[in-house]
């Protein structure tokens, strides 16, 4: 009999984190000989840990497509750190009593670790489990791969927003709001901030500043540079990611708390520029934070995107039927212009715990705007459009309802 399969999410959607879903249903389909039943867990580990399974084959081949177009986690994410002990333990009491072999554990850097844990836990134990990790992060900050399925989407949204909200502000500059800022995601690394730069196609198009963690916050450097562009332009917009510092390395807005995984939780850096600038300059000055927004736009999913997504899926599925354990399908960038790209796994020790920074070199000399290099890099992930089906001048979103196999242990509370 061939051993079933368990699939799940884990951390922050993206908006074609569903589309990877589709890919390791879809591909464990085609070799049912090899691959028994394929379960989802309800909301990530947790949902392995209390046994909340779901029998992916409720899912028809047409209702499993749907998958391709619709945001949010369609089973459930969650964050959570794995523990050893219990934890794992329990884990594995749940893979033996479901038959699971296979585990594809969609997610970015933390989860990374858990499937890690769990592989190098199987493995100490002598036990039959082949786990592969399934990128994905809005935040691009992988390593060991070109970029991350859900960032070229998003950097399409905040890229699109921007040169839009910097349509709105020009047209009022004369008498009203002469600054404008978008915050979006980014607590470590500033991909997201910097994608946002291919807005500005011309000499003094939007956005006029980005700031990144990559370059520490200087108020008066930065202040200067925004009296600058109102003056030469007329008003300013800016593009700052959520985990700017100063120079000593401390997030200007750092809230105080910490999530599951021991990361600072932000307060919103936005409010604070404005502050400033209010202050500072005197100028009218206007904020928003991407915040859900961006991750959750599939409506302007990039085609590019979605079919990186679909393909890490599948590619996680055939890497598993031929051993290959322990590992993370990357995307290998062969070259820029024509776009052409290619997947190969990498080992889950190179990847689990490790952030990749945004190149400076992606960013002028200052530190405030998109270089060449930079426009070069990311220009290819946003291309092509993948628009869902509309219904009613709105997207036609599925809602899932799916029903839980049976437990087959006694409880366990994981919260």
């Amino acid at each position: 009999m061939p051993k079933n399969a368990l699939y799940a999410q884990s951390g922050g959607v993206t908006p074609v984190i569903n589309a990877s879903a589709f890919g390791v249903i879809h591909a464990a389909r085609q070799h049912r000989d090899r691959i028994g039943t394929v379960y989802a867990a309800e909301n990530g580990v947790l949902g392995i840990l209390n046994e909340r399974l779901i029998d992916t084959a409720q899912l028809s081949d047409a209702q499993l497509a749907l998958l391709k177009n619709a945001p949010g986690g369609a089973f459930g994410s969650c964050r959570h750190k794995l523990k050893h002990g219990a934890e794992l333990k329990r884990l594995f009491e749940v893979f033996a009593a479901h038959d699971i072999g296979y585990l594809f554990y969609n997610g970015g850097g933390d989860s990374a670790d858990t499937c890690l844990k769990v592989a190098e836990y199987a493995q100490y134990q002598g036990l039959e489990l082949t786990a592969v990790h399934v990128p994905k992060t809005i935040d691009n900050d992988l390593p060991l791969t070109d970029n991350s399925p859900g960032f070229g989407s998003v950097a399409k949204y905040v890229a699109t927003s921007i040169r839009e909200a910097g349509l709105d502000v020009a047209s009022m500059a004369s008498s009203s709001t002469k600054v404008f800022i978008l915050e979006v995601m980014g607590r470590h690394t500033g991909w997201i901030a910097a994608a946002a730069g291919l807005a500005s196609d011309r000499d003094g198009a939007p956005p006029h500043l980005i700031l990144t963690p990559e370059v520490p916050f200087e108020a008066g450097r930065f202040l200067k540079a925004v009296q600058e562009t109102v003056a030469r332009v007329g008003y300013c917009a800016i593009v700052a990611s959520e985990g700017l510092r100063d120079t000593h390395g401390v997030f200007l807005s750092d809230a105080g708390s910490t999530d599951a995984f021991g990361h600072a939780q932000l307060g919103g850096v936005a409010p604070l520029l404005a502050n400033l600038i209010k202050t500072e300059l005197h100028h009218k000055c206007h904020w928003a934070v991407a915040d859900y927004l961006q991750r959750a736009a599939r409506h302007i999913a990039s085609a590019t995107d979605l079919a990186q997504a679909i393909a890490v899926g599948e590619a996680a599925v055939h890497y598993a039927l031929a051993g290959i354990k322990s590992v993370m399908p990357a995307i290998v960038r062969e070259d820029s212009e024509p776009y052409r790209w290619r997947l190969e796994p990498v080992p889950l020790l190179d990847v689990a715990n490790r952030e990749k920074p945004l190149p400076l070199e992606y960013l002028t000399s200052d530190g405030m705007h998109l270089s060449a290099a930079g426009r070069d890099y990311f220009l290819p992930l946003l291309q092509g459009e993948a628009p869902p089906p509309y219904l009613d001048g709105l997207p036609a979103y599925p809602s899932w309802q799916f029903e839980l196999v049976s437990p087959r242990l006694t409880g366990f509370n994981a919260v």
